[in-house]
């Protein structure tokens, strides 16, 4: 296996109940390497930007303004294979459907509420490292 990146938010839910150091304890548990990382609060044009594959979408709005409600912390991952490691821990996105040990089933309030984002290919994951991230902020 390749050593790849992928890209991780810490969505509002989890850093309003402080979760943000379990959660990268278990992404780093997962064999993963947080090698940028920022708390940050998402504007409204950054979350539109960030979420413009969902534009038309009936969720849309309610995704933007979940994601502008509170800080996140954004972060880039590295390990092998990155992309699945990160999506195994983090479980299926409806919480109810997550194994046990994933980041949703231990955390995740809602469907909507669900406490992390990952990438779901590398192809996007270097989209959405390059949306809030420049090179040099990457320190592996």
């Amino acid at each position: 296996m390749a050593v790849t990146r992928t890209f991780s938010i810490i969505k509002p839910d989890a850093t309003r109940r402080n979760l943000t150091g379990a959660v990268t304890k278990m992404l780093e548990d997962a064999g993963l390497r947080v090698v940028a990382s920022k708390r940050i609060q998402m504007t409204k044009e950054q979350a539109e930007g960030f979420y413009a594959v969902h534009k038309e979408r009936p969720f849309f709005g309610e995704l933007v303004d979940f994601m502008i409600s509170g800080p996140v912390v954004v972060q880039v991952l590295e390990g092998e294979d990155a992309v699945k490691r990160n999506r195994d821990v983090m479980g299926a996105t409806n919480p109810a459907d997550a194994a046990d040990g994933t980041i949703r089933k231990a955390f995740a309030e809602s469907i909507e509420a669900n406490s992390v984002h990952g990438s779901d290919s590398d192809e996007n994951a270097r989209i959405e490292i390059d949306f809030f991230f420049d090179e040099d902020e990457i320190v592996g």
